[in-house]
């Protein structure tokens, strides 16, 4: 069996280093993903991945078991200013997650690439959606690497 965590990337497009963001969050850490920007935090498991956006909450109870981040567009975070926020953003980190589900739900892997590569197209721009990591992809919607590699070339042939 492979070892899911090595090559888990931590690094966004422009290289820089997200150890902090990382320790943050397994120092139990509560942050809301900024809902002023287009961005988001893609959110390593064992043997998954999680994407959190805009508005969504991050770390404390919600991800003790991460074990690497990736930031997705112009990355930002805040700290919950009180009690209503935090209710807010958990509810709204629900809601990004219900979405994932939907997409993880098809039966056919190839299908489920492909719509993960759309919605992020979507959400954010193609150049932003390039530079994800396809192990993170595969990860969202539970496929093998090679199979977000086969969606990224159809893809790019339409």
């Amino acid at each position: 069996m492979p070892n899911l965590d090595k090559d888990v990337p931590n690094l966004n497009k422009d290289g820089s280093d997200h150890t902090q963001l990382l320790a943050q969050l397994q120092n139990k850490e509560l942050l809301i993903v900024n809902s002023r920007r287009k961005n988001g935090l893609i959110i390593y498991k064992r043997y998954h991945a999680e994407f959190a956006g805009p508005g969504s909450v991050v770390g404390s109870v919600f991800d003790l078991d991460v074990t690497g981040v990736f930031p997705v567009g112009n990355w930002s975070s805040v700290p919950p200013k009180n009690g209503d926020e935090r209710h807010r953003a958990y509810l709204i980190r629900r809601q990004w997650t219900k979405l994932v589900h939907q997409i993880t739900v098809n039966p056919v892997p190839l299908q489920r690439a492909q719509i993960i590569l759309n919605q992020f197209e979507n959400w954010f721009d193609e150049e932003t959606v390039a530079c994800v990591p396809d192990e993170a992809f595969a990860r969202l919607v539970g496929v093998l690497p090679q199979t977000m590699i086969r969606a990224r070339r159809a893809d790019a042939r339409l």
